[in-house]
Parts: C-alpha cells; sequence; structure tokens
C-alpha cells in the first residue's frame, strides 16, 4: 500500500527510467504534440457522425423515444466498456490502447456508412465499446508532463475538444447537406484510418510509470484485463466514492438536455443539417475560450470544492433560464453559462478524481469517468425521449434547475493522504 500512495514526483521519475522510446524532455514534447493533433481529429470525425445519425434515423423511420433508445444502447455499451478499456491502457500501453480505439472508431463509421435498416443503426454502435480516444490522450498527457506542466498540458486537450467540435461540425453539416450522409460517413471513416497511423508512426509501446510491484514480467501476466476487483479497488480511495456521486447526481439533467440536444434543434427549432453544424461550432468556440481562458485563472485562485459548488449553482440557473427561452437567440445566450458550468464541472471532478488514485491506475480511473457519462448517456436518452413524446420541451429544460439536489455534497471538501504531492491538473468533457 505504500507504494501506491508514493509521489506523483516519484513515480515520474520511475517512468523516465522505464520509457525506452520516451527517453528525454523533445521526445516527450513531439508525442504530446501529437496526442493532441489526434485527440482534436478524433473529436472532428465524432461530429462528423453526429451531424450524420439523428438526420438518418429519421430517414429510417425513427421518432424522438426510438432515437433515445438509440442513444441509450450507446450509453450501456460504452458504460462497460470505459473501465475496461482504462485496465487494458494500464496493461498494454498507450499505443495499443490507441489503436485499439481508433480501429473501432473506424468500423462504426463503416457501418454507419452502410445502414439502410433501423437494425443497423443499432448495430453500427457496438463498436463504441472500445471508442475511447480522448481518455487514452488524457492518459499519455498526463503519464509523459513534468508534475509542475501537468496541469497546463491536461488542459490543452479542452482546446483540442473545442477545435474538433468547430470543425466537425462545420464540416459535417456542409458535408452531410452537399454529398449525402454515406459520403459524410465513409469521410469520418478515412480521417480514423489517418489517426491510427499516426498513433502507429509516433505513440510509443508503453507512456506508463513502471513502479517496482508492476515491473515484473511474471506479475504482469498474472493481471487480467476483466479482474473487476482491480478496478473497483480505486473506489476506496479517498474522496473517489464522494466525487463520482456528484458527478453522477449533478450531471443527470445537463446529461439529459446534452444526448436530446440533436432532437430539440431538429423537432423545437427547426434547423437544417448546416445550421445545427453551425450552433455546434459556436458551442465549440465558447467552450474553447472558457477552456483556455477563463478555467485555468479559476483553479489558480480558488480551491476545487470551492469550483465545484459554483458549477453546480450555475448549471441550475441555467436549467431554470433554458425553461423560458422561446427561440435559437435566446438559446445562444444561455450557450455561454451553460458551458461555463458543463467544463468546470467536468474539468474539478475529474481533477480530484485523478489526484485520488496513483499515477499507474490513471487509466483505469479516466475509463471510470468515461463511465460516468455513458451512465448519463444511458438513463438520459431514454428519459428525454419519454418526456420529448409525452410533453414539450420545457419538460427538458426545466430538468437543469434539479442540479441544486447535490450542491451539499459539494460543499465537502476532499482530503488526500499528506504523504502524496499532487498538482492542479484538470481534465476536458470527451461525446
Amino acid at each position: 500500500m505504500s507504494l501506491r500512495g508514493e509521489t506523483t514526483v516519484g513515480t515520474f521519475k520511475a517512468s523516465i527510467s522505464s520509457q525506452d522510446n520516451v527517453t528525454d524532455q523533445p521526445k516527450r514534447r513531439k508525442i504530446i504534440y501529437i496526442v493532441y493533433l489526434i485527440a482534436a481529429l478524433d473529436v472532428t470525425w465524432m461530429f462528423l457522425q453526429f451531424s450524420v445519425t439523428p438526420y438518418l434515423a429519421k430517414k429510417l423511420g425513427f421518432d424522438t423515444l426510438w432515437i433515445g433508445y438509440l442513444q441509450t444502447t450507446v450509453g450501456v455499451i460504452q458504460l462497460l466498456g470505459g473501465p475496461l478499456f482504462g485496465r487494458f491502457a494500464d496493461l498494454f500501453g498507450a499505443r495499443a490502447a490507441l489503436s485499439l480505439a481508433c480501429s473501432a472508431a473506424i468500423a462504426s463509421f463503416l457501418l454507419l456508412a452502410i445502414a439502410n435498416h433501423p437494425a443497423m443503426l443499432f448495430i453500427h454502435k457496438l463498436p463504441t465499446v472500445f471508442m475511447h480516444v480522448l481518455p487514452a490522450c488524457q492518459m499519455v498527457v498526463a503519464d509523459l508532463s513534468e508534475p509542475e506542466k501537468k496541469a497546463d498540458g491536461l488542459s490543452k486537450l479542452g482546446l483540442c475538444f473545442g477545435i474538433g467540435m468547430i470543425v466537425g461540425s462545420t464540416m459535417g453539416g456542409l458535408l452531410s447537406t452537399r454529398y449525402g450522409q454515406t459520403f459524410t460517413s465513409c469521410f469520418a471513416a478515412a480521417g480514423n484510418v489517418f489517426s491510427l497511423l499516426l498513433v502507429l508512426k509516433f505513440i510509443p509501446k508503453t507512456t506508463k510509470a513502471q513502479t517496482p510491484r508492476t515491473s515484473t514480467d511474471s506479475e504482469k501476466k498474472n493481471k487480467s484485463l476483466f479482474d473487476v476487483g482491480e478496478i473497483t479497488r480505486l473506489m476506496k480511495f479517498p474522496g473517489v466514492t464522494p466525487t463520482f456521486l456528484v458527478k453522477i447526481i449533478a450531471g443527470l439533467p445537463s446529461g439529459i438536455f446534452q444526448v436530446m440536444f440533436s432532437i430539440i434543434a431538429l423537432d423545437f427549432f427547426k434547423l437544417q443539417p448546416q445550421e445545427n453544424g453551425y450552433l455546434m461550432a459556436y458551442f465549440g468556440i465558447v467552450q474553447m475560450v472558457i477552456q483556455g481562458a477563463v478555467i485555468g485563472r479559476l483553479t489558480a485562485r480558488y480551491s476545487e470544492s470551492s469550483l465545484l459548488l459554483l458549477s453546480v449553482g450555475v448549471s441550475s440557473l441555467v436549467g431554470l433560464a433554458q425553461a423560458y427561452m422561446q427561440n435559437v437567440f435566446h438559446f445562444c445566450l444561455i450557450v455561454l453559462p451553460m458551458m461555463f458550468a458543463l467544463s468546470m464541472f467536468g474539468v474539478i471532478t475529474d481533477s480530484i478524481l485523478t489526484k485520488s488514485v496513483p499515477s499507474s491506475d490513471t487509466g483505469t480511473m479516466l475509463g471510470l469517468c468515461a463511465s460516468v457519462q455513458s451512465l448519463l448517456r444511458t438513463v438520459g436518452p431514454t428519459a428525454g425521449g419519454f418526456l420529448v413524446s409525452n410533453g414539450n420541451k420545457n419538460h427538458i429544460l426545466q430538468l437543469g434547475a434539479l442540479t441544486c439536489e447535490p450542491a451539499e455534497l459539494c460543499r465537502r471538501p476532499v482530503h488526500f493522504p499528506e504523504q502524496w504531492s499532487w498538482t492542479n491538473s484538470g481534465h476536458p468533457v470527451p461525446g
């Protein structure tokens, strides 16, 4: 247990001596830059898909309730796959994890391109069990960054997400409008092939810190990918369980709204694919500004528990404002505080959780973080589809006000063992 509690500085020094392909600072910096590019490309291809799926579902006869079921399917698949993928990344290294994620994305987009039956829309979601590029990128950046620069390195992934959202949303709307949904899906698959080539060319086999406990081959062979005990063990670290409760309870209302936004844009705002792409690009610009210029300064001045409470409070006010909006212009105004609350909430909760475990378990912890988002996507679409089918958009929009429920949990400070040293790091929102 004492080895699990060693400092970030100590594990970072151990990682330098154990990584054959990452031996000096210039190489580490180059790999991190490549990871930023891979992350931006992954988000780009992801938002290309977002411009296709809801409109193809409508074309194949899906109503809002069945679209909710489709999104729930994705949530269930990724809920199961998130922790397993994180465990896979810890055991087999960054190159294998990113290669698996990119290959799964290629398969998913190709299946979407040939989807001509409602069942195919469900089948094309099966590879999403391994589509966790962003958590893998977070792990690589965390492993290769120096302790004092780790927060800055992780924060740049938020900018990559914003860039990918802007480019992907705009490109997806244009491609699907001019060339059709099949071409757009094939284009996204080809883009993921390029990402896979970047992984195979530039990402080293492993970037993990190798402690004396895990350095021998015999011990590695004895470790199982499906060892549930090794995954749930992380929930016993100080501060992990309360933070997970906050992440789930406070994130549910906003999660329902996010997964059902494409339906709101289609049915209530009457947006066409190109217009929806422009709106998503606006989201990306707002997120880039918030991630790059706001959150970093706030985390440097205020405690994480205070910022977590602030994000929940702002999210509650946003929910009340959404219930009274009448058009797209009103929504564009509400997006500013909404993106602030969502970005701050994601950064702070992920930061607390990754600080709560040793660096050798960051992949599994980030997989668990991804599973929380998948859990919200599992419950959210079905609930949102039911509310839309049996009422109006206000039933969904008013849910934002419910985020005030776990505010008392946010006031509880999180304490860490004194023998651990941590940096003030944060992470971006990953789909």
